[in-house]
């Protein structure tokens, strides 16, 4: 295109309510009504006025910047996140961890564009997800095409042994030590028809209501259902992939996931028919405008809904159909290997005057990971909402205002969430989970924008230190933060020697500018734009949480409830029954490219199922449902279809991830031990400054106090297990209280607290005692 840019913004499901001018953001650029780039220092480069000046202007945005990580001068540009648009003059550098480029002579690939047809075929005959039978010399003699055959032929043979073995080995090892087998129906799985334990591919599951489903997997992968040892983690998605007991290798392995987006988190567009029944509602405090836009007012709504049918009671009647045991039998079956697993804060608890439906969420996490562990789907599981609100998006729980880390509250706030990651590390870094849960997100997109960045690097730091305090060096899930839409660039160095921690970017292309674009567009600029192979060098792992088929903001509530796109013309969009056949093909596509983009170490859809809206019987947001284009031809069949697709569309990668992680990246040597300086600079706690509240000294604005018995998650129970279930809490050490408020003082509204309410009564004293600070840092071993 004549700009050279793809519109591939930085946002989640909605603009920021901040503003009447909408805000989105390009790698750390914020976009303002104005349609000037203001990066975050203030300053508005100049609009170029011919595609020349925009080439030059893209070629000066993408010279990454030479200064430190912590320099007080740093600006972010394009290039700051995996989303950011490319240069077509770019020079080709062979990728050696796309292997289809390796073996062989580059430069005999280096001149080429597209593979022939045989040699993307063998391309394409994968083991363990990432190790490609290639060449890069091209298919040109009939001699070298015979090896390749006999090559081939050989692969095939291995691939059938590794998917038919592990099979064979686990159901003849477990009906071998039990009192029959499956061939002759003897029951050792009472929820399973034949009593089978294990099975694939066109076995048939029984469910825990009694409904049966047959498991369609042509990936070779296997179930595991042993009801003495509900435990069991040898499952295995696919067979090029490890059982769940096996090491997942970052350099080897591919994460090809899925979000579990809209079941124990609400959004109007992923659940319309929950928001629809209350869209005319009688206005109160809580429902201003008689309109739920989110949880907090869907929740309001419902509960004064005294009708047959109204009710909280309604949620827990969504939690128990919106995502059953079927559909992750389906997500393995549709190639693919994770899960991300958004959880709110009131699966734990709530506090009074929170609307939610308190601690009823959790049971269906427990089914989550038991329906995962049972057909080999890793968890990345976050915390995908904060008391007072991360982001002021819809699915923080709240439309509206920041008070996590920000205003008045913000510390306050951000005590309840530290206190949340720790009840959900403590249950999930016990034995029985620690296969299952392999990556746990702290908290979900926080905005640094408006909390700023010190503040959320502060409080990572905190987090990281509890986290691994709980788990220990080496061990327990990798601990993922969020970019922050800042873009990628500024995390590089971010705690140099720590323990495991990814980096996780959400790249969407729905929520920019410059929608209206020919079909043929998107796939070249995903390509381009969301690779982030530059910041697996500079931070470490770095993977794509979220992104979506969407070409444009199509579908209802896409930007929230009562909120139209702002495409010119959504008709033939939104009536994906009647899509041509080069309109599905053309998503197809998109989808591919940007999997392939950032296939290493890999990506997870947003998401895999939209509700059908209750006006018109049908699914209204169409590239959002992965399920849905599996169904309709949008989404590949076999996720691996991607491989190659950037190259043949011209596309290099600008940077190749040539090496593997540092040791300490994966919890190798050197793990646990952060740098002094990064400590240094980051070790107060709480931050000394925070946003939006008219300058007041941190320690001095309102706080809980640790008085309060910590929560503890129930843990589920088999009445046939021979193993333990654990007690929900992995760190018997760990025994400090809760934060709760202090008894006589009467705190600002922690969802909305004006920016003057910085301090809070407690009896005759109008403000507290600054607070003490925080113990030496404890060293992790």
């Amino acid at each position: 295109m004549a700009s050279g840019l793809p519109a591939a913004s930085v946002a989640n499901h909605e603009p920021s309510p901040f503003s009447d001018s909408e805000v989105s953001f390009h790698g750390g650029l914020f976009h303002s009504g104005n349609n000037n780039v203001v990066d975050n220092g203030g300053r508005v480069p100049a609009t170029p006025s011919t595609a020349d000046e925009q080439i030059e202007l893209n070629r000066d945005l993408l010279v990454p910047p030479d200064a430190t990580h912590f320099s007080s001068d740093w600006t972010p540009s394009i290039q700051d996140s995996a989303h950011n648009s490319y240069l077509a003059s770019t020079p080709y550098t062979v990728d050696p961890s796309r292997l289809f480029l390796i073996s062989g002579q580059p430069s005999d690939t280096a001149s080429r564009t597209l593979f022939d047809p045989d040699e993307k075929e063998a391309a394409r005959v994968e083991v363990r997800g990432k190790g490609f039978i290639t060449s890069t010399s091209g298919f040109k003699s009939p001699r070298r095409r015979v090896w390749w055959i006999l090559a081939l032929i050989v692969t095939l043979i291995i691939v059938i042994l590794a998917v038919v073995l592990p099979i064979i080995f686990v159901v003849v090892k477990k009906h071998h030590t039990s009192s029959g087998g499956a061939s002759t129906g003897d029951s050792t799985n009472p929820e399973s028809p034949a009593g089978d334990i294990t099975g694939g591919d066109g076995s048939i599951i029984k469910t825990a209501d009694g409904t049966t489903f047959t498991y369609k997997n042509s990936f070779g992968g296997f179930w595991i259902d042993d009801p003495k040892d509900p435990y069991n983690s040898g499952a295995r998605a696919q067979s090029f992939v490890p059982a769940l007991n096996e090491t997942w290798d970052y350099t080897r392995d591919q994460i090809r996931g899925v979000n579990l987006g809209g079941w124990l988190v609400l959004e109007p567009f992923i659940v319309p028919a929950l928001f629809e029944k209350y869209q005319n509602v009688t206005p109160n405090p809580a429902i201003p405008g008689g309109q739920a836009v989110d949880e907090w007012t869907l929740s309001v709504a419902m509960t004064n809904d005294t009708n047959t049918g109204g009710g909280l009671d309604q949620l827990e009647e969504h939690y128990r159909t919106f995502i059953t045991e079927q559909d992750f039998a389906q997500i393995a079956g549709a190639g693919l290997n994770w899960v991300r697993l958004p959880v709110p804060y009131w699966a734990i608890e709530t506090w009074p005057g929170e609307p939610f439906l308190a601690k009823t969420a959790w049971k269906y996490v427990l089914l989550a990971l038991q329906w995962a562990r049972k057909y080999g789907l890793r968890v990345y599981l976050e915390l995908h909402t904060a008391p007072g609100s991360q982001n002021g998006y819809n699915h923080s729980g709240r439309l509206g205002p920041i008070n996590f880390l920000n205003g008045p509250m913000g510390i306050a706030n951000a005590q309840r969430v530290m206190d949340y990651i720790r009840v959900l590390a403590e249950f999930i870094s016990q034995d029985q989970y620690k296969d299952v849960v392999q990556m746990f997100g702290v908290i979900n997109e926080p905005l640094m924008g408006i909390i700023g960045r010190d503040q959320l690097e502060r409080f990572y730091l905190q987090s990281y230190d509890m986290l691994r305090n709980i788990t220990g060096i080496g061990s327990g899930a990798y601990m993922v933060v969020h970019d922050g839409f800042l873009g990628l660039t500024p995390w590089k160095d971010f705690l140099p020697g720590s323990d495991r921690i990814v980096l996780d970017t959400h790249p969407y292309v729905a929520f920019g500018g410059g929608l209206d674009q020919p079909l043929d567009h998107w796939p070249t600029a995903a390509c381009g734009a969301f690779q982030v192979n530059q910041s697996n060098f500079d931070f470490g792992i770095t993977i794509t949480g979220e992104f979506s088929a969407a070409i444009n903001d199509c579908g209802l509530w896409i930007k929230g409830a009562g909120t139209a796109p702002s495409f010119p013309d959504c008709t033939q969009w939104d009536d994906w029954e009647n899509w041509t056949q080069d309109m599905n093909d053309g998503i197809k596509q998109f989808v591919l490219a940007s999997m392939d983009s950032m296939h290493f170490p890999g990506y997870f859809f947003w998401t895999w199922k939209v509700g059908n809206s209750s006006v018109t019987g049908k699914v209204e947001s169409p590239f959002w449902s992965y399920q849905l284009g599996l169904e309709n031809g949008w989404i590949p069949t076999d996720p691996r279809e991607a491989v190659g697709i950037c190259d043949q569309l011209g596309v290099k990668f600008t940077l190749p991830f040539t090496t593997s992680y540092q040791p300490w990246q994966t919890g190798g040597a050197g793990a646990g031990q952060i740098a002094a300086t990064a400590i240094a600079s980051l070790a107060q706690y709480p931050p000394p400054a925070i946003s939006n509240a008219n300058g007041a000294d941190p320690a001095l604005l309102p706080q809980y106090t640790a008085i309060s018995p910590i929560p503890t998650l129930p843990v589920p129970t088999f009445s046939a297990a021979t193993t333990s279930g654990g007690d929900g809490w992995a760190d018997p050490e760990d025994t400090a209280l809760a934060a709760a408020p202090v008894e006589g003082c009467v705190y600002p509204d922690a969802w909305n607290a004006p920016a003057e309410s910085n301090s809070f009564l407690c009896g005759a004293a109008a403000m507290p005692t600054a607070t003490p600070p925080p113990p030496a840092r404890r060293t992790l071993a």
